[in-house]
């Protein structure tokens, strides 16, 4: 135990969140439980190594071992998700994202993406964010039903004529149409990325609509619904050049505009230990028990959303086709931030969210938003959910009641002795 040796403070913080985590309910869907053979290939001797550029292309010596460790995380993440060309060195989702505007756009394009506030992400064109600093961004929404209005991105695109449509999101409980989207880009000539970060791990368990080889490029978290260490794939078809070659903007040159992009356009170095524990992942991705699991995660979250319709509480959309409930509190006369506080001194962590064309702030907004990757990894089924929902309307509905959220925490850390984390 050298760490507890050598920094107690930072070894007892370490302890004191994996207890956190092992005592409660972890539920804000885009986060999940890695294995022990992940956690083991995330903290090995790889992150010692540097290795800029691309395997057989490196500005370094000594890569041999790393070369293959991705070159087994590539043809693995083009196995699963049937693509052509994988880039794995990516450090995180959003900039995979930026790597794909870097590539496909110009300073000042107009690029379409999800309203943060409707169920997007922040690098799909948030004004504070670069997608909407260094690009033109022109912003689509949900209707008042919650569904996306694939009405109003084709009228936008019409009208404003991208060169980027981004698909998908963080928020949203439904299926992406990833081919309407297409569909939209192809009649502006428009590129199209879908960002299936959310729903990559029910993706590889065949449980929900695949976008690669439909849109042009794909990304995805591998820290999600895929359970992976926290890092980022981007997925494309077609083969690429020479990195350093010249290559105008066409759907053709995709595989080499992307590689280009990520080195030497934004990243140095890649993190060898994190593709290593992301092929890891991808491995047991690969295996039966996964697509259990990935059937398991939409079993748990629709059984959760049929409780909460029962009890009385407002489901945007109605319910949920995916890993997730965005649930609007209005009706309950409480905020999304009063109830994530709640439910946190109950020991379950969710996380306030806006709602479509929420009339609060977001730091105060409707709506809470919560999922069931992590507790299903932990081996949680329906009979569970009942129980969970039970707690969750409890803690609703004692906010103000320390003690009943303090016994609703320890029902909750005595159902979760049941369930340890993943070794």
């Amino acid at each position: 135990m050298q760490l507890e040796q050598q920094d107690p403070q930072i070894y007892d913080l370490i302890q004191k969140e994996t207890a956190r985590q092992s005592e409660g309910l972890e539920m804000i869907p885009s986060e999940n439980h890695t294995s022990g053979a992940v956690l083991e290939a995330l903290g090995s001797r790889l992150t010692d190594k540097y290795s800029e550029g691309y395997p057989g292309q490196r500005y370094y010596g000594g890569c041999e071992n790393v070369d293959v460790v991705e070159n087994l995380c590539r043809d693995r993440a083009k196995q699963l998700f049937g693509a052509t060309h994988a880039n794995v060195q990516a450090h995180s989702g959003s900039p995979a994202n930026f790597a794909v505007y870097y590539a496909l756009c110009e300073a000042g394009d107009t690029v379409m993406g999800l309203k943060l506030y409707h169920g997007g992400h922040m690098s799909h064109g948030l004004k504070l964010n670069f997608s909407g600093r260094l690009y033109n961004s022109i912003q689509y929404s949900c209707k008042t039903d919650g569904f996306i209005d694939y009405d109003e991105v084709r009228r936008l695109a019409l009208e404003h004529k991208p060169k980027l449509i981004v698909s998908g999101g963080s928020a949203y409980p439904q299926i992406y149409n990833w081919a309407k989207f297409q569909e939209i880009a192809d009649e502006v000539g428009a590129f199209h990325l879908a960002d299936m970060s959310h729903v990559a791990g029910m993706i590889a368990g065949g449980v929900y609509p695949n976008p690669v080889g439909i849109a042009d490029v794909v990304t995805t978290t591998t820290h999600k619904t895929l359970r992976g260490p926290r890092g980022a794939i981007i997925l494309a078809n077609g083969n690429p050049s020479t990195p350093l070659q010249a290559a105008e903007k066409t759907k053709e040159n995709i595989p080499t505009l992307i590689d280009r992009a990520i080195i030497p356009g934004i990243q140095g170095g890649p993190h060898n230990h994190q593709t290593a524990a992301i092929a890891v992942a991808l491995k047991e991705a690969m295996s039966p028990e996964f697509k259990n699991y990935a059937k398991q995660i939409l079993k748990n979250a629709k059984i959760l959303a049929e409780e909460f319709l029962a009890k009385g509480y407002e489901l945007v959309t109605g319910g949920t086709e995916s890993h997730l409930l965005l649930i609007n509190l209005t009706n309950k006369n409480i905020t999304g931030k009063q109830a994530e506080s709640a439910l946190s001194k109950a020991g379950i962590t969710v996380n306030k969210n806006t709602i479509p064309h929420d009339p609060r702030k977001p730091f105060d907004p409707s709506g809470i938003r919560l999922g069931t990757p992590a507790l299903t990894t932990r081996g949680m089924k329906e009979g569970e959910m009942h129980m969970v929902a039970g707690f969750i309307d409890r803690a609703i509905n004692n906010v103000d009641n320390s003690a009943e959220l303090d016994k609703i925490h320890a029902e909750v850390r005595e159902m979760c002795g049941s369930f340890p984390l993943p070794r």
